[in-house]
């Protein structure tokens, strides 16, 4: 169980074949820019991408989006800007975007 107030990491991450059209360039370059923009100022502290190499198939790009709290991503997914981030994804792909949580696995 997370803590309402601690920062809260979402990955979104594209899986595919490894011809998938997917343009890295405008993924880093406009995309995660628009992502950062429109979430800003509901709680959204950083965006980076990881890319793994081109020929593999299996995950193309994963996304890390570190949120101020669990407000903060509650309040960016459901914002007005949510849709226009969402319908960007057809500049760049043809794959669904899958959103995970990352949660500590605990133990001592």
């Amino acid at each position: 169980m997370t803590n309402a107030s601690e920062p809260v990491r979402i990955y979104v991450y594209y899986a595919g074949p490894a011809k998938s059209r997917f343009d890295r360039d405008y993924y880093v370059d406009a995309h995660l820019p628009i992502v950062m923009e429109a979430w800003v100022k509901y709680g959204l502290t950083s965006v980076r991408a990881f890319f793994p190499p081109e020929d593999a198939a299996g995950t193309l790009a994963i996304c890390e989006c570190l949120f101020r709290d669990e407000n903060a991503v509650e309040a960016a997914f459901s914002s007005p800007e949510a849709p226009g981030v969402m319908a960007d994804v057809a500049r760049f792909t043809d794959l669904a975007p899958k959103q995970v949580r990352a949660l500590p696995l605990g133990g001592a």
